[in-house]
Parts: structure tokens; C-alpha cells; sequence
């Protein structure tokens, strides 16, 4: 029964339904439920029901997980423990969190409507491996002894910055949730985590194992709740650094609270609207068809880095959107449940509106080359048909403006000054790729692509915790993954001693 080729999709169905789902905030190791008794609707974008209610955290329930972060960090029950101590208990709850894989791999194929294909082999797995990664890294990662006048030793050294919030997205609930805590909670820090109100649940169960694995009382809580309970954490005078990912717009409104409250340390991973190069050298047309689509179709194209511009050169654009429109067909939407379906369902009814009123501005500004319809309806689910636009103009709004859906912009260029030059044109760097057969090209036009992870002849490839990854412009700062993001997580601090 649990071997892969019988995880079908009455196998996923069944198992789903079995699920005892605990959707409460988790704060201070207990389950706990709003002192008013708030809740909001849980709903599943595979069939519009609801599945769960949910604790609505409000500023009583901010105010207790901040204080138990608080009391825990200040009591040093884990900023004290011995290094190799901490390590082996994030080892101990990445082991666990490996056992509950299949059930946390559900909880969020059922909550974000992603393929259970992607979240067995991608979400959950990645998720793991960032936690097993930043707790080897505990131990591992040690100061400096500065070069000093010989009466002088010079130490600069690293400590836990003490209270961390973060707010992360419902795009990859967990996978990004673990890019913010694991490191966090490496460096010794206490954390609250609010998930986004359109996915908490994997959060909340990962909080109840990081206690069951011994992480003490306080140290990991989870606040579920809508954009008000961040803006609570925000301006939260408890708070020393908070870490976000999501959209600029509300990026912008963070900082500003940070500002407005106790100047806490704030990170960033913002929008994006990549560009993918296609130069007329590319090496490989097939290949590079078949990546620009998973670049904008996978997970719906609920992605910050999606490679929602398709640059392609005027002497191969043809040819090349041929086999484009070709490769875009294995992404028909079909059950999240179904371990064949490569394209799931989008989010909620919000995000559906907002991706078909996209559509419909691209009908006016640009010609449509395939999908744009609303698909699978006598589901109650939220599924769009994969959507290329071939746009004239770069300043199209599909062309500029971050859509977060299944909606390519083609554009077409000249030469490669004329590509680097639209590439450049945004007000985002998360990412970018270009494609050429050229060892001197591909290198020139990296360092001139203003984006913060640059693919050479591939898409979405290294997802390694080796890579920072992060922007440029308004695409956010500071780096998630590899050791840099210890950093974010750390005050620098310089010690003298005088030997005589």
C-alpha cells in the first residue's frame, strides 16, 4: 500500500479524507484558539469546500506568541543550548517531519491546490532538506579572530538576533516558510510564524512536531490569520527582525511599519517578472520550448521567479513558438490528487479573478495564442488553462505588471543589446536566463541582467540550499538559502580583549 505505484488518485482521495486536521494557532507548545473565538473558512481550490476553520489570530494571540518568543529567547532555553544540542534536535524534528511527509504532502496539495506529484517529490522533501541542512550548519559556522596590535585579541562573532516574525506566502507554504525558520531557528533566535490565511495548515503541523522533537515551549509558534496579524507584527516593539515574502506592495508597507515601530531589521523577497532570452544561437530549441513553459506553468505560475517574459529573437521566433505552444499541452489542469496532473488549481476565487482579469486586459493589448479560459468548473474548483500572449508592445500591462498565473507574454527583439535592454526594463530583479550556444555571450549578458539568480541554458535549475536567492530593485533584499541567510538572522558583534 505504500509503495509509489499504488499512490493513485482514489489512493490520495482516500487518504485526504482521513486527515484529523487540528487547524488552531500553535503558540508557547499548545494548541490554542482565539480568545474571541475568531475562526475563518479554510477552503480548498480543488473543489471550492471547506476543509477546515481556523484560528484567526488577533492582537491578543500576536501578543502571546511575541511574549513566549520573548521569555524563551531570554531564558535562553534554546539561544543557550549548546550547539551541537540544537543541531541534534532540528535533526531529531527533520527525521519527524520525514515521517509525517505523506500527511504534510496532502495537507497542502488539499489547502493550495498543487499537484501531489510536486508537493511529494518538491514542497515537502525540499522543505525537509532546508531543516536537515541549517541544523548541520550549527555547528559548523564559527567567528573570526580579527587582525589586532599584539596587546589586543580581537573576536567578531555572531549572535542570535533574538525575536523573529515571519510572514511568508501561500505559493509554497511550507518550502518558503522553512527558507525563513530553519535558518532562524539555527542561529539560536525564537520565531513566530503567520502563514498566509490561504494556506496555514502545514505550518500549524509543522510547529506541533517541531515541539513533539523537543524544540522547547516558545521557541517555534505559529500565529494563522489575515494580513492584519502581520501588520501586528510588524509594528510589534517585541519584535527585533521580521523576514516577508510576498508581493511588493505589501513588502512596502512592512518597512514602513519596521520604521514606524522599533526600526526592527527587515528582509524582503518580493515580485518578480522574469525575462527568458532565447538569442538565435540557442543550442537546443526543443529543450528550451519545453523549460520556457514549465518556467510559467508550473505550480500555476503561482511562482515570484516564473518566467513570465519570453524573449525570443525575430529569426527564430516562429519556429520557436511552435514547439512553445506545443509543450504548453502536458499542462492541462486536472485533479491536484491526481499523481499524473502537472497543473493544479489556482489558489483561491481572488487570485482566479485577478489572473482572468489579466486575461482579458491581454485579449485588448496583445493576440492571443492559446487557452485563456476558465477550465473544469463542474469541479467548484479554480482552474485556468494554460495562457501565451504574443505581445507587441513591452509596456503591455501582461508584459509588466506581475500576475502570479498561467499567463506568458512573447516578445520579440533584434539583437542582444535590444533584449538586455527590455530585460532591464522593470521595476523587479528577481530572476532572469538567457539561452546561447556562446561562452562570451552568455557570460556578458549575466553581468548585465540586473536580477538576483541568472540561469544559463535551463530554468529554475540549482534549487541547492547552496544558492542565496533574492533580488534586485523591487524584487526585495537580503538572501534566502546557503549560509548568507544566517546573516539576516545574526547581530555582528566585535569584542576587544587587552592582554596587557
Amino acid at each position: 500500500m505504500d509503495t509509489k505505484a499504488t499512490k493513485d488518485l482514489q489512493y490520495w482521495k482516500n487518504y485526504a479524507s482521513s486527515l484529523k486536521i487540528d487547524a488552531r494557532a500553535f503558540i508557547d507548545g499548545k494548541s490554542v484558539e482565539a480568545a474571541d473565538g475568531a475562526t475563518f473558512d479554510c477552503v480548498s481550490p480543488i473543489d471550492g469546500k471547506v476543509i477546515a476553520k481556523v484560528t484567526q489570530s488577533g492582537e491578543t494571540e500576536i501578543n502571546l506568541a511575541v511574549a513566549a518568543a520573548r521569555r524563551s529567547f531570554e531564558q535562553g532555553v534554546w539561544a543557550g543550548l549548546n550547539p551541537r544540542k540544537r543541531k541534534s534536535a532540528m535533526q531529531r524534528w527533520a527525521s519527524l517531519l520525514r515521517e509525517h511527509a505523506d500527511e504534510l504532502s496532502a495537507l497542502e496539495t488539499i489547502d493550495a491546490g498543487k499537484p501531489i506529484g510536486d508537493t511529494t517529490s518538491v514542497d515537502i522533501p525540499g522543505a525537509i532538506y532546508c531543516v536537515e541542512w541549517f541544523a548541520e550548519a550549527i555547528d559548523k559556522v564559527g567567528g573570526e579572530v580579527a587582525p589586532v596590535d599584539h596587546h589586543l585579541v580581537g573576536l567578531v562573532t555572531r549572535e542570535p538576533i533574538g525575536v523573529v516574525a515571519a510572514v511568508v506566502p501561500w505559493n509554497f507554504p511550507l518550502l518558503m516558510a522553512s527558507w525563513k525558520f530553519a535558518p532562524a531557528l539555527a542561529a539560536g533566535n525564537s520565531v513566530v510564524l503567520k502563514p498566509s490565511e490561504k494556506s496555514p495548515l502545514t505550518a500549524i503541523r509543522v510547529a506541533q512536531l517541531a515541539f513533539e522533537a523537543g524544540i522547547p515551549a516558545g521557541v517555534f509558534n505559529v500565529v494563522p490569520g489575515f494580513g492584519s496579524a502581520g501588520k501586528l507584527l510588524a509594528l510589534h516593539m517585541d519584535v527585533d527582525c521580521i523576514a516577508f515574502t510576498g508581493s511588493t506592495a505589501v513588502g512596502k508597507q512592512i518597512m514602513q511599519c519596521a520604521g514606524q515601530s522599533n526600526l526592527k531589521r527587515t528582509w524582503l523577497e518580493l515580485g518578480g517578472k522574469s525575462p527568458n532570452i532565447i538569442l538565435p544561437d540557442c543550442p537546443d530549441l526543443d529543450r528550451a520550448a519545453s523549460s520556457a513553459a514549465s518556467a510559467i506553468f508550473y505550480n500555476m505560475g503561482e511562482m515570484c521567479t516564473a518566467g513570465s517574459r519570453l524573449l525570443v529573437h525575430r529569426d527564430i521566433k516562429d519556429a520557436f513558438i511552435e514547439k512553445l505552444l506545443v509543450a504548453a499541452k502536458s499542462y492541462t489542469p486536472g485533479h491536484p490528487l491526481d499523481p499524473s496532473t502537472s497543473m493544479g488549481a489556482i489558489v483561491d476565487t481572488i487570485q482566479l479573478e485577478r489572473v482572468q482579469s489579466y486575461i482579458e486586459a491581454g485579449r485588448a493589448e496583445a493576440s492571443l495564442l492559446t487557452g485563456g479560459n476558465r477550465t473544469l468548473q463542474d469541479t467548484g474548483g479554480y482552474y485556468i488553462e494554460p495562457t501565451v500572449f504574443d505581445v507587441s508592445n513591452p509596456a503591455a500591462r501582461i508584459a509588466r505588471e506581475e500576475i502570479f498565473g498561467p499567463v506568458l507574454s512573447v516578445l520579440t527583439f533584434d539583437s542582444v543589446d535590444d533584449a538586455v535592454r527590455i530585460a532591464n526594463d522593470s521595476e523587479y530583479g528577481l530572476a532572469a536566463a538567457v539561452w546561447t550556444s556562446n561562452l562570451t555571450t552568455a557570460h556578458e549578458v549575466s553581468r548585465r541582467l540586473r536580477a538576483g539568480t541568472i540561469w544559463v541554458n535551463c530554468y529554475d535549475e540549482g534549487g541547492d540550499m547552496n544558492f542565496p536567492f533574492g533580488g534586485y530593485k523591487q524584487s526585495g533584499n537580503g538572501r534566502d538559502k546557503s549560509l548568507h541567510a544566517l546573516e539576516k538572522y545574526t547581530e555582528l558583534k566585535s569584542t576587544l580583549v587587552r592582554l596587557r
